[in-house]
């Protein structure tokens, strides 16, 4: 398996850090973000288009790749060669789709039933059948089956997810490990979930169960999904001195600037969100000086470009003005436009948090960005 994880700096005064990730000989330096690919594209973009931005580490989603196309990418030779991307993939284990189905899904024995929102067809996930399906998907980076809670969840609810996630996280290792041994996983990596909602000690007795068994990572989920800021901070800053120093860790799902900053603080590596992408779709662009809205009209004689500081291929060229036009227009290039634009400024923004960990000044970069209204 190609898959190697190295810390090259730390911050004096607080958990940041940079590393290098290697998967399948593709480099990604951490702290980085990974665009969303839920269906083999990041909509609105070309594996070009991301490769030109510098990104080298995509995510796709099992639950929609498996019900459509399914097995016909096995005849692609996975997800890669399917949408032509030369870096590298992560899949999520398709379990957060599933269990926002909640009129639409039952607890098996073995795992979670379901039915598809494309035809009503009826399915099952397992622990074990989510790998054979990321296995198909070809991806570096596989994820574990868990059971994420929503938000608001009671003490029991949390105790019965921490009880599944777990006991998943067992069957995944074991079935990984003996699919790994036949070499039917010999290029993939596999990470362990941590769940436990906002309670504090559930949170620790989940990450010391999943970083006892030998995953390649750590991801926290189950944080962004309706709790308060306030306690999805508190759980980021309970957690850090016990994530494991050797390991990458993955904040799951989380894409505001304000939650990468704080997770950066608290020594997350690896990042995705669908954020840049819809709110692009909803006319918003991402700046040094906070979110920009080009549906409103003061942008309509507007000859700037998003961001004077970006040199991106949307702001080297076209003015808000006219992407506003496109926009109300309804033409599909003003959401290229700024998709693009906002993918981009996400690259550049990990980029500097990056700089400033090298030079030992995150927590300067943190308190200048965090002024800034996002």
């Amino acid at each position: 398996m190609s898959f190697h994880f190295q810390k090259t700096h730390s911050d004096p005064d607080c958990f940041a850090r940079c590393a290098n990730l290697e998967l399948s000989g593709v480099q990604i330096e951490t702290p980085a973000f990974m665009p969303v690919g839920t269906q083999a594209a990041v909509k609105t973009l070309t594996s070009d288009d991301l490769e030109s931005m510098g990104y080298r580490l995509i995510l796709a989603n099992t639950y929609h790749l498996y019900l459509r196309p399914g097995e016909l990418i096995r005849s692609f030779g996975g997800v890669k060669p399917f949408m032509d991307w030369k870096g590298a993939l992560l899949t999520d284990s398709g379990g957060f789709q599933v269990f926002s189905l909640a009129s639409m899904r039952s607890f098996t024995r073995e795992g979670v039933m379901f039915q598809s929102h494309i035809d009503g067809s009826r399915h099952e996930f397992t622990a074990e059948k989510v790998l054979d399906i990321q296995g198909m998907l070809g991806s570096d980076i596989m994820m574990v089956l868990d059971d994420c809670p929503p938000g608001d969840a009671e003490e029991e609810r949390i105790r019965q997810s921490l009880d599944r996630t777990h006991s998943w996280a067992r069957r995944s290792i074991e079935y990984y490990e003996a699919g790994a041994a036949s070499q039917q996983f010999q290029d993939q990596s596999l990470f362990g979930i941590v769940q436990g909602g906002i309670r504090e000690d559930f949170r620790s007795e989940s990450l010391e169960i999943i970083q006892s068994l030998p995953f390649g990572g750590i991801a926290i989920g189950g944080l962004s999904v309706g709790e308060t800021r306030e306690d999805f901070y508190r759980i980021l800053h309970h957690l850090a001195p016990s994530l494991d120093t050797e390991r990458p860790r993955y904040l799951m799902g989380v894409g505001t600037i304000p939650d990468f900053l704080e997770a950066i603080r608290c020594g997350v590596d690896m990042f995705d969100c669908v954020l840049p992408t819809r709110n692009a779709r909803h006319g918003i662009a991402y700046t040094r000086s906070g979110k920009l809205n080009l549906r409103n009209a003061i942008h309509a004689d507007s000859k700037l470009p998003l961001d004077e500081q970006c040199d991106c291929l949307t702001c080297r060229r076209y003015c808000r003005g006219y992407i506003r036009h496109l926009l109300r227009a309804g033409e599909i290039t003003a959401l290229r436009l700024l998709t693009f634009h906002n993918l981009q400024f996400f690259f550049d923004f990990f980029a500097m948090a990056r700089e400033s960990i090298r030079k030992g000044q995150f927590l300067s970069f943190y308190e200048a960005w965090k002024k800034i209204g996002f």
